[in-house]
């Protein structure tokens, strides 16, 4: 990281960090761009934020009629509690195993290179939702531009494996240094530990290894235990089958808890709540970020609110620097 840097250019960097709104990034970009010091040790980071906004600005912008840009969107934006890729080598059932956990009509086939662009799909939990956004196989022989770019938004990813084809591990270490060469990491930690190093750009993302195909191994914990020794892996693992739904269930609330996903429901005054759709946000989170989430412009008009909840006495008032927990109910004064 350049020495130097201005207070404000820190403080917009830490907000594009933390920030999965495409529109709020690119502003921070712009903002970053603005108040970074022009000299000699800036030059890479400055051309670094001029590509990002470059790239961004025109994923906002969408396809052009009969221009350039006419193919599909590679930014997907964000929804539900969290989003998650689908990553791995080619031919091991991600389509599959997407189409399976959100009941989507992403194309299948049984040859490699089937899914060709980001396809999004939602998996319920609970009374909210993931979004999974399957992507295409990572691998040399066909490169993805645009891979990072895609990864910016996301929470977390699975790494899906199958350890019946000839050169499993190879192929997954493969995934992993193409990846590498985009700044971006995949981590079996799920604490929420930031980027390796300084860069803005780089992208940790916690990962679950989801071990497909297993209906069609005698030994599946054996090959398992052998596939993360010789590849030094240290990823979480489940052992699944899409085609035959084999431990489909539990995906969904493993991501929800190591995700720390926290539902918060909200009620007018004098009215009943609404238990049915909640507001998402992540362990740590205010009231102000409920608030914001609810509208806009509730944060700046807030005054107080009541809350009931395991972690509080029912209908305590607070301030918006209060804490939420899992299953809180939210009344907001303006």
């Amino acid at each position: 990281m350049p020495a130097n840097l201005t207070p404000d250019y820190k403080r917009a960097e830490a907000a594009y960090k933390r920030s999965r709104d495409p529109r709020e990034r690119l502003d921070l970009l712009q903002e970053m761009h603005r108040t970074i010091p022009k000299h000699k040790g800036t030059e890479h980071l400055r051309a670094e934020i001029k590509t990002k906004i470059k790239e961004l600005r025109e994923e906002l912008a969408g396809p052009s009629k009969g221009g350039d840009r006419s193919g599909p969107r590679t930014f997907i934006h964000p929804e539900g509690a969290a989003q998650v890729a689908i990553l791995g080598p080619p031919n091991t059932g991600k389509s599959s195993l997407h189409a399976a956990l959100t009941g989507s009509h992403a194309h299948v086939g049984a040859y490699p290179f089937t899914t060709l662009h980001p396809e999004p799909g939602m998996l319920p939990v609970d009374d909210a939702a993931l979004q999974l956004v399957d992507l295409p196989p990572i691998s040399r022989l066909h490169p993805i531009p645009w891979i990072g770019n895609t990864l910016q938004s996301a929470d977390g990813a699975l790494l899906v494996i199958d350890l019946g084809q000839p050169g499993c591990v190879e192929q997954i270490l493969e995934v992993q240094s193409i990846l590498a060469d985009r700044q971006i990491t995949l981590t079996g930690s799920w604490s929420g530990e930031p980027a390796p190093g300084d860069d803005p750009f780089a992208i940790r993302l916690p990962t679950l290894m989801i071990a497909n195909k297993a209906d069609a191994i005698s030994d599946v914990e054996g090959d398992l235990a052998v596939c993360r020794e010789l590849g030094d892996l240290h990823f979480p693992t489940m052992t699944v089958a899409a085609s035959t739904g084999q431990g489909l269930d539990e995906i969904g609330p493993w991501l929800f808890r190591n995700l720390e996903i926290v539902r918060v429901y909200t009620k007018a005054p004098g009215k009943p709540p609404d238990m049915e759709r909640p507001y998402t946000v992540r362990r740590g989170a205010t009231v102000d970020d409920v608030a914001r989430l609810i509208h806009r412009d509730l944060a700046a008009a807030f005054q107080h609110a009541r809350i009931w909840g395991r972690g509080s006495y029912d209908g305590q008032q607070v301030g918006k620097d209060h804490v939420v927990e899992d299953g809180d109910i939210l009344e907001v004064h303006t």
